[in-house]
């Protein structure tokens, strides 16, 4: 082999070499790039999955729980007026003065300024819901105030308080044997006139409300909703109420 020849072979080598280490160099850059843009895309289907779903609701002071009854019979006792589409978020604000949820799991949550509570009037609160029980069959009654640390729970079926337990300072409801939710949660129990209650024991009574309310049916703001659609329930003024 002459001496052209071998440099002929070493620059065609030298030539495939670079070309060779080309396609190496291009084929790991295009691996590395690859994972990147897929959870790129991943991440950016999460925020769009995250800026669709249902917020959380926020926990009304006070609210009803209806069971196996539809929105329109809760709306047509309640003779709500004006009735327009409310979304569940903004029903459990309670701005309105009444807001009927779409049915969950069987029971309809009703919360609003309409509903009465035993810190105004005790008497008033015990004939709205005995009014509403006859109407309606099963009917439960929560109320929890952050400020006062009043509070207050009721079961009724067909017009009839099977227990009821309400704190304003004192106990000015107390109907009915403990159920075993109150029992297993601890609540605090005061008969009327007992003086004894301590911050810690109304505060306690406070903070349990919404544990009993999930045990006897819903706790409101813990119900996962399909959104948009089963999220919109009914928001409205009654007459009937009024009279």
């Amino acid at each position: 082999m002459d001496l052209n020849d071998f440099t002929t072979g070493l620059l065609l080598g030298l030539t495939g070499l670079v070309f060779a280490s080309g396609f190496i160099v291009f084929g790991w850059a295009l691996a590395v790039n690859r994972h990147p843009r897929r959870k790129l895309n991943q991440l950016s289907h999460a925020q769009t999955l995250s800026a669709t779903a249902a917020p959380r609701p926020r926990r009304p002071i006070c609210w009803l729980a209806i069971r196996s009854v539809s929105p329109e019979c809760v709306k047509s006792v309640l003779g709500l007026n004006h009735a327009a589409p409310c979304s569940w978020a903004e029903g459990l604000t309670g701005s309105h003065e009444f807001f009927i949820s779409p049915r969950v799991h069987g029971w309809i949550i009703v919360t609003g300024l309409g509903l009465p509570n035993p810190t105004d009037d005790v008497d008033a609160t015990f004939l709205f819901l005995t009014a509403l029980s006859r109407k309606l069959g099963h009917v439960q009654y929560f109320y929890a105030s952050r400020r006062l640390q009043h509070h207050s729970w009721a079961r009724l079926d067909d017009g009839c308080v099977t227990r009821a337990y309400a704190w304003a300072g004192e106990t000015v409801w107390d109907q009915g044997a403990a159920t075993r939710p109150e029992v297993a949660a601890k609540v605090k129990l005061f008969g009327y006139g007992d003086d004894s209650a301590t911050v810690q024991d109304t505060e306690g009574n406070y903070q349990k409300v919404s544990r009993l309310a999930a045990q006897w049916s819903l706790d409101p703001a813990l119900v996962k909703l399909d959104y948009p659609t089963s999220s919109i329930g009914i928001a409205g003024e009654s007459e009937l109420m009024r009279g």
